[in-house]
């Protein structure tokens, strides 16, 4: 293709300086000093300065990186007041008014929940409610932030009277727990610390021990029923 090109261009010179065709007027006002380099090649140039200062500026400590955050959330590492079958309910509940399927309860959906829970608010009230936990203030609740509500409710942070306290009053969700915080002394939140990860091993081995038993009886189910098709035939 790049031949074809500089051969139409050698024949199309040709004929200019065989008189055959007139010379056609070249634009030269973006050019300056006498440089032949084209208006979209000096804009190239100059976005790639700008980005050579960019990085500069990154070097000297100047400028600031602008990376998306890769925090993971894990709710059994950060809300630790509450034991992992506290946090299963909290998520099923959470799950069950999560009724678009999109990881959050909006404001209609928590109109929901609080209708079902006998507690229904007014438009503002429910605002409120969500404004008091929406820490990204998108206007609805994540799954981090339903959770807040909860660990308010633990820690009496809630007005008695609020839509949230109502919401954790109702839920059926026990959050009575002293946590680290509820230590009074230095080695009595080291021994309460000590308490707690070992509870929480405790309850990732009820879970697997379960789950174990769960496997041995639909294993012997399955046993039993292949006995069971063998005596008929």
């Amino acid at each position: 293709m790049a031949t074809d090109e500089l051969s139409s261009k050698l024949s199309r010179r040709l004929q200019i300086e065989e008189g055959a065709e007139d010379p056609v007027a070249v634009d030269v006002s973006g050019y300056q000093n006498g440089s032949e380099e084209k208006p979209s090649t000096a804009n190239a140039d100059s976005e790639l300065g700008a980005k050579l200062i960019r990085r500069e500026e990154l070097n000297e400590g100047q400028g600031e990186h602008c990376q998306p955050s890769m925090k993971v959330f894990n709710p059994y590492t950060e809300f630790k007041e509450f034991s992992r079958n506290q946090i299963k309910d909290m998520e099923r509940m959470f799950k069950t008014y999560d009724s678009g399927k999109d990881n959050y309860i909006d404001l209609m959906e928590l109109k929901l929940m609080m209708e079902k829970l006998g507690a229904p608010q007014t438009h503002i009230g429910l605002k409120n409610m969500i404004k008091e936990v929406d820490e990204d203030l998108d206007n609805k609740l994540s799954f981090r932030e339903f959770l807040l509500i909860f660990k308010k409710a633990a820690a009496g942070e809630l007005a008695e009277d609020s839509g949230l306290s109502v919401l954790a009053r109702l839920s059926e969700i026990d959050v009575s727990t002293e946590g680290v915080k509820g230590a009074k002394t230095f080695f009595e939140a080291k021994v309460q610390a000590i308490n707690e990860s070992s509870r929480f091993e405790a309850e990732i081995r009820q879970e697997q021990e379960a789950k174990k038993k769960q496997a041995e009886d639909q294993k012997q189910r399955r046993a039993a029923f292949k006995e069971l098709q063998s005596a008929f035939k």
